[in-house]
Parts: structure tokens; C-alpha cells; sequence
């Protein structure tokens, strides 16, 4: 596994956004392990979390898009470190675009902030952790009701490795469903095997239980 991955994990474990406990998905189930990109809470995290999807963008679909969109909430700084950081890295000039929740009709109007969508372009849609494709259901009509584009994939930053609607998992549903490439930063089984009963920092963040747990999870909801 590449190093960066290595580092990613651990930097969402020092970030506090990798948690193992009782939790409720997006989708209503009870969950052993929860990923929430809303514990990246400082300048210098989200230039981390930024670095991290930023190569991963760059290894799994390269740099031939122009608009990098996050959803709202979550996506909105997402979309933006990113950029920034593929900027840094690349030299690359992508622009950021997110949705609002209600339409603005005054100033700045419409229901998108950022970078205008116009005919032609190439869309990359950066979520946090997609469960059963609920988020992507609806991003994808604001995006197509913006003009004609292309999307060219959705990167995220771990992969449940779970059920979707069916008994595939969620990203490859997604793929199935609407044609583009999904990829994660990393997968919960790269968690897993970098994390479990291996110390870091003096703590181990998998241990025996916790393990059993998530195994008891995946016999219910992992993916075929």
C-alpha cells in the first residue's frame, strides 16, 4: 500500500475523524466504525486532509477535469482544500463548485457557490464516505441541471466496503448505475490491516473486540 495511504489513516485516527464505537449511518444502521470529515477542524487539518485527497485524485483519474464539486455540506471545504492543494502539488488549475441548500435569489443568485458549471466541462465529485449512494442520488441532478457536462468520477475518502441498495457495495453500484469511475482514498480493509492490534502512539486502535465487532458487521452488511 502506498505510504501516503499509510499516513492517511493515522492522520484520521490523530484527527479523531476515525472512530470505533456505537454509531448510526446516513442510512440508518448501527455501525461499529464511523468516518466524519466534520472533526477536520483546523487550518492545518484540512491542508492535510487536502494533500491526502489531492494525490489520490491525482493517482486514480489525473488532472484532465476542470470542476472539482462537493456537495453541501461536508463537500463545500473538501472541494476547496482540495483544489488548493492540487494548485500546490501540480501546478494544476481546478475550480471548486458547490451546491447550497436553499436557492439564493438576491446577489449572488442560484444554487451554487463557487465556480460556475458550463457546457462542456469535466466534473469530479469529492465526497467524504458514500454508504448506500443516498448523497450521490441527489448531487447528480443539481449538477446535470446546471448544464451539459461530463462527470468523470467520484473520489471519497474511505470505502465502506458495504452493502449498497443490493448486495454490491455502494461505490460499485454507483459505478453500475451511472457510468463513472469511484475510488477511495483508501478501503476499511486497509484500515483494518494497517490499525489492528498494531500500537500507534502507544494505543492499539483495533483490538480483538473491536475487530470481532466489525467482522459481526460486515457478515450482515458487507458487500458480495
Amino acid at each position: 500500500m502506498s505510504d501516503y495511504k499509510n499516513k492517511f489513516i493515522e492522520f484520521m485516527v490523530d484527527c479523531n475523524v476515525l472512530k470505533f464505537g456505537d454509531f448510526v449511518t446516513k442510512s440508518g444502521r448501527q455501525t461499529p466504525f464511523f468516518i466524519n470529515t466534520g472533526f477536520y477542524t483546523s487550518g492545518k487539518d484540512l491542508i492535510g486532509l487536502g494533500e491526502y485527497y489531492a494525490r489520490a485524485i491525482n493517482e486514480k483519474f489525473g488532472l484532465d477535469f476542470d470542476i472539482l464539486f462537493g456537495p453541501a455540506y461536508k463537500g463545500i471545504p473538501l472541494s476547496v482544500a482540495t483544489s488548493m492543494q492540487i494548485s500546490t502539488l501540480y501546478n494544476k488549475e481546478i475550480k471548486y463548485s458547490s451546491n447550497r441548500k436553499e436557492v439564493k435569489d438576491h446577489g449572488d443568485k442560484g444554487i451554487l457557490l463557487g465556480s460556475p458549471i458550463k457546457d462542456g466541462d469535466k466534473v469530479l465529485i469529492i465526497e467524504d464516505v458514500t454508504t448506500a449512494g443516498t448523497s450521490i442520488a441527489e448531487t447528480l441532478p443539481i449538477i446535470k441541471a446546471q448544464a451539459d457536462v461530463e462527470v468523470v468520477g467520484l473520489i471519497v475518502s474511505v470505502d465502506r466496503m458495504e452493502k449498497g441498495q443490493g448486495d454490491k457495495s455502494a461505490l460499485s453500484e454507483i459505478k453500475e448505475k451511472y457510468g463513472f469511475d469511484v475510488y477511495p482514498i483508501v478501503t476499511m480493509q486497509q484500515v483494518i490491516d494497517h490499525l489492528y492490534n498494531k500500537p500507534y502512539k502507544g494505543q492499539i486502535i483495533i483490538d480483538d473486540e473491536i475487530k470481532e465487532r466489525i467482522d459481526k458487521y460486515y457478515e450482515q452488511y458487507g458487500a458480495k
